[in-house]
């Protein structure tokens, strides 16, 4: 059995750049548990138009991943391109079959007090909860561990034929302020 998954990585380029480098060094060049499907800076121009950015990362880089990643600090939530890359990749169309999808609490979260869950729902990307909410989604602590986030990553693969996804929350325009969309 193949454990070895490709993986789009989706964060919040200006804030969370360290741990998606920290994830891919660990998980990409020294456990070798998952293939590199993400954007890297200076892949795509930043100053083409937003249609044509997210074209290019819809068939450049989601086309060929089977799970998305998604880092989640403390405004990820806020981006139109996090919101805009999950969704693509849930989508299942001819040419790009839908990936599996988890989320990972990253370490500068700021974490809920005296509640049961390890964040609060409104502070994670609203298309992510969603698919939490529907059982297609997971969502996990940072680890270090290869042997957790290879089973992570695995059971969003499976569950990506198994489970229908929300894909129902309309899109980001532009991105979001505030301390929490709901």
């Amino acid at each position: 059995m193949n454990l070895r998954h490709k993986v789009f990585v989706s964060y919040h380029h200006a804030n969370d750049q360290d741990y998606r480098n920290h994830f891919e060094n660990i998980f990409v060049n020294i456990h070798d548990i998952m293939i590199s499907k993400s954007v890297q800076i200076g892949d795509i121009e930043p100053n083409l138009k937003t249609d044509t950015i997210r074209q290019k990362i819809r068939d450049e880089y989601l086309r060929d991943s089977t799970v998305t990643v998604v880092l989640i600090g403390t405004q990820t939530w806020q981006r139109k391109h996090v919101d805009w890359e999950i969704g693509a990749s849930i989508r299942n169309t001819q040419f790009n079959p839908r990936s599996g999808l988890l989320g990972i609490i990253l370490p500068s979260y700021q974490r809920p007090y005296n509640k049961p869950s390890n964040y609060f729902h409104d502070t994670i990307p609203p298309r992510l909860h969603d698919n939490i909410e529907c059982d297609f989604a997971t969502i996990h602590n940072w680890s270090n561990s290869p042997s957790d986030v290879q089973s992570w990553i695995h059971e969003a693969f499976q569950r990506r034929t198994n489970i229908i996804p929300n894909n129902s929350y309309s899109s980001f325009v532009n991105n979001r302020s505030g301390e929490r969309w709901y």
